[in-house]
């Protein structure tokens, strides 16, 4: 360019030519790294071996001199663990590793080793790397992953029941490597913490804590520590029985209200519930010294006969660490044998009517009423219809005129009285005596003094007669008329019966 001036590129092209020749240097290493064949990453566990591959692959025209192993535990830290010559053979510089490194093949196109009684610590970056000719120094590099197995625990704490959250159990995964994860299924309402510590090897000890406020009723319940880590084929657990401690709770059974004089093997139990067990167990009587009859083995008190001497108050106390508790029981005792169902009687009661039973029972109860109620109504409308013989019957008649004047007395007003044998409602009149007539074509002297003569008499005694013949038929007056009087002078001057 004219003037000296110097000539000046665009910057993007200076931009463009950066990216191809780092994109050139990139594939050129790749290239290279092909060469030697080595895994990325490999597992191990302590106190076992591990192998470490390598190969030189597509060699051609390189000629291979040297090929080391090189450990680097951390950035920057470089050993040399193993190296090995065509002419000068085998070397393991490094002391950590002497006598549990070695070659498994003795030529340079295939330097794998095998490092045994491995060590937490062994973690790290190990190179393959070969001395060539004439592209230089070739390598590849594994990652080994030390993996350490959870030594897990748990255990109970034992406390006592209180009224502050304390831990009451624990669970461990220790030395392991990566770090165990620690939960808990609790039958109890608690809560748990969970703290991580790391070890120089570069293992983590995971410790978890369950904690509560303890109750009696919390002993004996169960917790259980499940844990999770990569090396484990499956969940570990632990269940745990929870452990308070508590001062005794007493109570006394076995006395039945039934003790009577006379009565032998009577018992009473002292039953108690204390962690941890109790230290002594006493039975006391509020009236003194226990009674002769009485025997005392451990928590039982047994009366070999009892007596009035057993009607008192017996008291058992229980003892342990935590304390004392104690309960007492009156006796009292009968001096007759009461009466006292047995437990089979009072256990069977008879069964109560099945539903069907019942409903069977109302059924004929109401078929019963139904049936009266219908008796009743069909009487009531029978003597509603008028059914039956004629309610009333008529007073005698008078005689009628005639070729003689008749001459009587006054009569007596007639008298009306029920009849003993009628049905209900029926009345029957009567008269109260002959009525007085005078025959005056017949000079008999009964007529004059009152009487009636003897044709009136067998006349009344024929309209009886009619009537009672009459007394069960059908009232039919409405139909017929009063019958004819046939009756001639000389025998009665009555008329004929008339129905009212």
């Amino acid at each position: 360019m004219a003037g000296g001036q110097r000539a000046r590129w665009p910057a993007s092209t200076l931009t463009n030519a950066w990216l191809l020749a780092a994109a050139v240097l990139l594939n050129t290493q790749g290239i290279i790294a092909q060469k030697v064949q080595v895994e990325v990453e490999v597992e191990a566990y302590p106190t076992e071996s591990v192998t470490l591959r390598c190969q030189f692959i597509n060699g051609g025209s390189t000629k291979l001199t040297q090929v080391s192993w090189i450990w680097e535990p951390v950035d920057g830290q470089r050993d040399n663990i193993a190296v090995y010559h065509p002419v000068y053979g085998q070397s393991f510089p490094n002391p950590l590793f002497k006598d549990r490194v070695a070659f498994l093949f003795n030529n340079l196109e295939n330097p794998t080793i095998r490092i045994s009684k491995l060590r937490m610590s062994d973690a790290g970056r190990y190179t393959c790397e070969y001395a060539t000719y004439p592209t230089g120094n070739e390598q590849g590099t594994t990652n080994l992953v030390m993996l350490a197995k959870p030594k897990n625990s748990a255990d109970v704490v034992t406390v006592q029941a209180g009224t502050k959250s304390v831990v009451v159990a624990q669970c461990v995964a220790a030395d392991s490597k990566p770090a165990a994860t620690i939960n808990w299924i609790s039958s109890v309402r608690g809560n748990y913490s969970t703290s991580t510590t790391s070890g120089p090897d570069g293992t983590v000890t995971v410790r978890s804590e369950y904690r509560l406020v303890p109750t009696a009723e919390d002993n004996n319940k169960e917790v259980t520590c499940m844990v999770d880590q990569r090396t484990q084929e499956r969940q570990w657990t632990k269940s745990l029985r929870l452990s308070v401690e508590f001062p005794p709770s007493v109570s006394i059974a076995g006395y039945d209200q039934n003790w009577y004089v006379g009565r032998s093997n009577a018992e009473l139990v002292c039953v108690f519930n204390a962690n941890p067990p109790p230290t002594a167990i006493t039975w006391k009587s509020a009236s003194g010294p226990l009674p002769d009859s009485v025997v005392v083995e451990n928590d039982r008190l047994s009366i070999r006969k009892v007596d009035d001497a057993v009607n008192t108050t017996f008291i058992c106390e229980v003892k342990n660490k935590h304390g004392a508790n104690s309960h007492h029981i009156n006796v009292f005792v009968n001096v007759q044998r009461p009466f006292i169902c047995s437990e089979q009687q009072k256990t069977e009661h008879p069964k109560p009517p099945s539903t069907g039973a019942i409903i069977g029972g109302i059924l004929g109860t109401l078929a019963v009423i139904g049936l009266i109620v219908g008796a009743i109504l069909y009487v009531c409308c029978r003597q509603d219809d008028g059914e039956g013989p004629p309610k009333h019957k008529p007073p005698p008649p008078v005689k009628g005129s005639s070729s003689t004047e008749m001459l009587t007395k006054p009569s007596e007003p007639t008298t009306a009285s029920k009849r003993a044998l009628l049905s209900k409602g029926e009345v029957y009149y009567e008269t109260s005596g002959r009525e007085p007539v005078a025959n005056l074509d017949d000079g008999s002297s009964g007529a004059l003094n009152g009487g009636a003569p003897p044709g009136l008499d067998s006349s009344v005694k024929e309209f009886k007669e009619s009537a009672d013949s009459h007394h069960s038929n059908e009232f039919e007056s409405s139909n017929h008329g009063a019958p004819a009087a046939s009756i001639s002078r000389g025998d009665s001057f009555v008329s004929p019966a008339m129905y009212v």
